[in-house]
C-alpha cells in the first residue's frame, strides 16, 4: 500500500454484499480496508425489515454465499433475523467487525487524478483516502414514501415497513396499509389478525403465486451438513431450476408464463370467493412485467370481514385518516407506507465525484443510470458498485449476481497491482455499447410488456434487470478485459492507446 492513502479499499455499507467484499479482500490477502456503515449493525436490509412476517423469496440454500455454507437453515425460505444472523456470523466468523467504523455515513467522496486515489468524506469529520472505493449500499436500503398532501398532519402512528414502529400497538386499532408489494404481502396477513379493520390501499394488483415454503427437517440438516455433496447439489438443483423459470421471462408470451399467469389466477379464485374482490385482486398487466410475489396468506387475509381492498387512489390524509379520490373519508389510527424503496436515488443526493469534476448524482440522471455490467461506471476510475444498475433479477438470488462481481473486482485489483496501473477507468464508448445491448435484450421480455414497474425510470429505460441468464453474467464478468478501460499507469505514461479525457 503506497503511504499516501490511509487504506487500499474503503467499502460502504455492511449488508450481504460489503461483508462478503471484505471476506473476499482477506482471503486475497488484502488487510487494508476499512467498511463504513451508517448504523450499529450489520445486516443491510435483514438489519432494518423487522416487519411481521418478513421473509425471502429466494430458497435459503442459494440465498447464502457459495463459500460460507449454513447448514442448518430452519426452513425453505428463511426469515429476516435467520438471514440477519447469518450475515452476523459470517462478520464475525471472518473477524471483520473490527474493519467497520459504526453509526458513520457516507458525505461525499472525490477523486483525485494526480494520485490517482478517492478522498472520502465521512459523517464523523475524518477524511480517508483509498486507492479504491466500494459501494456496496444495495437496492432496497431507502425507503420511498409518496408524496402525498398532509401526510405531516396525520395525528397516528404512521411508519414506513422498513422502519417499522414495534412501539405502535395495533391490536384493536384501524389500520391503513398504503402499497401492495413484496412487504405488504408479508405482513398485511400478521396485522389483519389482532386489527379491528385493515383498508389495503391499493395503486395495482401484483401476481401471486403460492409459496412453496416447509420446515427443514433434522435428517436433511444433517445430510447437508454431513454429506457435503449432498448440499451441493441441492443447491445447484435449486439454482439451475431457477435459471430455466427465467425463460418464461425472456419472451414476451411463453408458456412458462402462461402456466405461471394461469396458477396465479386459480391462486386468487381459490382463496377469494367474493367476485368484485376477485376484479380488484386480478392485475391488469402480464405476469413478470412487475415482480411476481409468493405468498399462501395473502389473499386468505383479504378475504377476511375486518379486510378491505381500495383501488380508487388516494387525495390526501388528514389528521384523522385518508381522503380517497372519489372523496370518502376514511378514518384510520395508524398508517403504513408498503410503498417500498428508491431505487433511483441509490446515492440520496451524497456528492460522488469523477475524473473530470462530474457529480455520479447528475450523469446518471443525464443518461439513465448507464454503468458497465452493472460494476463501473465512466469518468469514475477505481471505483466499483455491488448491486449496481442491471443487476438485478427476479428470478433467482441477487447473491449469485454479488459474487460474479466479486471475481470481476478482485481480478481488477490483481492486474491493476501487477502491471503498475495507477488507475482504470471504463471507457465511455465501451459502457454506451454494453447498455444498449442491455436495452435491446429488453425487447419482447415481460419486462417490457406494459406495465408501469419500478424497473423503469421516468423515461421507460430498463435500468434494473440483468435481461440474460445469470450463468452468462458469471462467465463474462469472470476476469476483467483491460482493453475495455482508459489505463494510467504509476509512471503517468498510458498504457493503451486511448488517452484519459483531460480535466
Amino acid at each position: 500500500m503506497s503511504s499516501a492513502v490511509d487504506y487500499e479499499v474503503v467499502i460502504i455499507g455492511t449488508g450481504f454484499a460489503g461483508i462478503g467484499m471484505a471476506v473476499k479482500l482477506q482471503q486475497a490477502g488484502i488487510h487494508s480496508f476499512k467498511l463504513i456503515e451508517r448504523s450499529d449493525e450489520v445486516g443491510g436490509t435483514w438489519r432494518d425489515n423487522t416487519y411481521p412476517g418478513c421473509e425471502c423469496d429466494v430458497q435459503s440454500h442459494l440465498y447464502s454465499f457459495s463459500f460460507e455454507p449454513k447448514t442448518d437453515w430452519s426452513k425453505k425460505y428463511s426469515t429476516w433475523n435467520e438471514i440477519r444472523d447469518y450475515i452476523i456470523s459470517v462478520t464475525d466468523k471472518h473477524d471483520v467487525r473490527k474493519k467497520i467504523q459504526f453509526n458513520t455515513r457516507l458525505e461525499g467522496a472525490k477523486f483525485d487524478k494526480e494520485s490517482g486515489t478517492w478522498l472520502v468524506n465521512l459523517s464523523d469529520g475524518s477524511k480517508p483516502r483509498a486507492r479504491f472505493v466500494i459501494t456496496a449500499v444495495g437496492p432496497l436500503s431507502n425507503p420511498a414514501i409518496p408524496e402525498i398532501s398532509g401526510k405531516e398532519t396525520f395525528k397516528g402512528p404512521i411508519f414506513h415497513s422498513a422502519q417499522w414502529d414495534h412501539n405502535a400497538d395495533l391490536k384493536g386499532k384501524k389500520i391503513a396499509v398504503i402499497g401492495t408489494g413484496a412487504s405488504s404481502i408479508q405482513f398485511v396477513p400478521r396485522i389483519a389478525e389482532n386489527a379491528e379493520s385493515v383498508e389495503l390501499f391499493q395503486r395495482s394488483a401484483p401476481w401471486v403465486l403460492p409459496k412453496p415454503d416447509r420446515k427443514i427437517y433434522g435428517i436433511e440438516k444433517a445430510l447437508y451438513k454431513y454429506v457435503p455433496g449432498w448440499r451441493l447439489a441441492h443447491r445447484a438443483s435449486l439454482y439451475w431450476a431457477n435459471e430455466i423459470s427465467l425463460r418464461g421471462f425472456l419472451k414476451e408470451k411463453s408458456f412458462i408464463r402462461s402456466i405461471a399467469e394461469w396458477g396465479a389466477t386459480k391462486h386468487i379464485h381459490y382463496h377469494i370467493k367474493d367476485e368484485s374482490l376477485r376484479k380488484k385482486l386480478t392485475p391488469d398487466f402480464q405476469f413478470g412485467c412487475k415482480r411476481a410475489l409468493l405468498s399462501n396468506e395473502y389473499y386468505p387475509a383479504l378475504a377476511r370481514d375486518n379486510v378491505d381492498v381500495i383501488d380508487t387512489g388516494i387525495e390526501r390524509i388528514t389528521e384523522t385518516g385518508i381522503i380517497d379520490k372519489q372523496g370518502k373519508s376514511h378514518d384510520v389510527d395508524v398508517i403504513i407506507w408498503g410503498t417500498g424503496f428508491k431505487v433511483d436515488e441509490p446515492l440520496m443526493g451524497i456528492d460522488v465525484t469523477g475524473i473530470n469534476g462530474q457529480d455520479l448524482n447528475a450523469v446518471w440522471k443525464d443518461n439513465g443510470f448507464e454503468s458497465y455490467y452493472g460494476t463501473t461506471v465512466a469518468g469514475f476510475p477505481n471505483a466499483f458498485i455491488l448491486a449496481g444498475p442491471n443487476t438485478g433479477i427476479g428470478h433467482t438470488s441477487l447473491v449469485v449476481m454479488i459474487e460474479a462481481q466479486y471475481n470481476y473486482i478482485m481480478d481488477a485489483m490483481a492486474k491493476i497491482k501487477q502491471q503498475d496501473i495507477k488507475y482504470i477507468d471504463v471507457k465511455e464508448s465501451v459502457q454506451t455499447e454494453f447498455c444498449q445491448s442491455m436495452q435491446d435484450k429488453m425487447i419482447g421480455t415481460a419486462w417490457t410488456s406494459g406495465c408501469n414497474s419500478w424497473y423503469l425510470s421516468d423515461s421507460g429505460k430498463n435500468f434494473t434487470i440483468w435481461p440474460d441468464y445469470t450463468y452468462n453474467y458469471i462467465h463474462q464478468t469472470k476476469n476483467i478485459n483491460l482493453d475495455d478501460y482508459h489505463l494510467e499507469k504509476m509512471n503517468n505514461s498510458l498504457s493503451n492507446e486511448s488517452t484519459i479525457p483531460a480535466s
